[in-house]
């Protein structure tokens, strides 16, 4: 049965929906647990994130799943590419250019958040530099997901790989699952491109980790903030006490 809409300026106290639950209890996971997970329960959750909207039905986007051994090669290939100072390389812009003074400090102030939780000094650079190469191990997770797109595909086709890929995080979530993205794999697309063997068409987007997540881990107490409705949100034509 469908939840019948809620009018009126705020929901009531206790009507919090299982949605909005796991909406709020998501976040990004840097610490896992090891527990395995088998392949029935990825093939589901990857099947409930290709139900996202599609333009055209064009379902943009692959998800190579890797465990085990096969998961423990690419860290490998990727740790053997850093130590052997290959550059870094990005197919597709993720920040602005430059970056604006308010995003800077957003991102400064997510960084500061991360670093003070595993306490990691401001002016620490080898042990931030340890902390964001972990990006590379995916955090230790027991499951790694190298997420790509043809590189013939549109922007608008990134737009609904990325509703895919949040409907595959909440997925997750509702199995039990922790997660979290892994923008910085793009750096070292190439790395990934030939240990995996993509078609040549292949772009790699990002990775996710994915997992058991260790509750008592600090680095997973971190919760970054977000925008105020005000900030983000323009109304048009609304009474203001409907």
């Amino acid at each position: 049965m469908k939840k019948k809409p809620v009018s009126g300026q705020e929901v009531p106290v206790g009507m919090e929906s299982e949605f909005e639950k796991l909406l709020s209890q998501r976040r990004s996971t840097r610490a896992f647990t090891g527990e395995p997970i088998g392949r029935a329960a990825i093939e589901h959750i990857l099947r409930l994130a290709r139900t996202a909207p599609s333009g055209a039905n064009l379902q943009p986007g692959r998800f190579h799943a890797l465990t085990g051994a096969a998961l423990e090669g690419l860290v490998q290939s990727l740790k053997a590419a850093i130590a052997a100072g290959e550059p870094q390389s990005r197919e597709y812009s993720y920040f602005p250019e430059p970056m604006p003074r308010e995003l800077k400090a957003r991102q400064v102030a997510a960084g500061y958040a991360l670093y003070a939780a595993l306490g990691i000094e401001r002016r620490d650079i080898e042990a931030r530099q340890r902390q964001f190469e972990r990006n590379y191990e995916f955090f230790g997770a027991p499951v790694g997901i190298v997420v790509t797109i043809d590189r013939a595909m549109g922007k608008g086709c990134f737009m609904d790989l990325g509703m895919s890929l949040m409907a595959l995080l909440l997925a997750a979530e509702d199995q039990g699952y922790a997660a979290t993205g892994i923008g910085a794999l793009a750096q070292y697309g190439p790395v990934v491109h030939r240990h995996l063997g993509l078609p040549e068409g292949e772009m790699v987007v990002c990775g996710i980790a994915l997992g058991v997540a260790d509750r008592d881990a600090p680095v997973n107490q971190v919760r970054t903030e977000r925008e105020e409705l005000p900030v983000f949100s323009r109304f048009y034509g609304f009474d203001l006490n409907s």
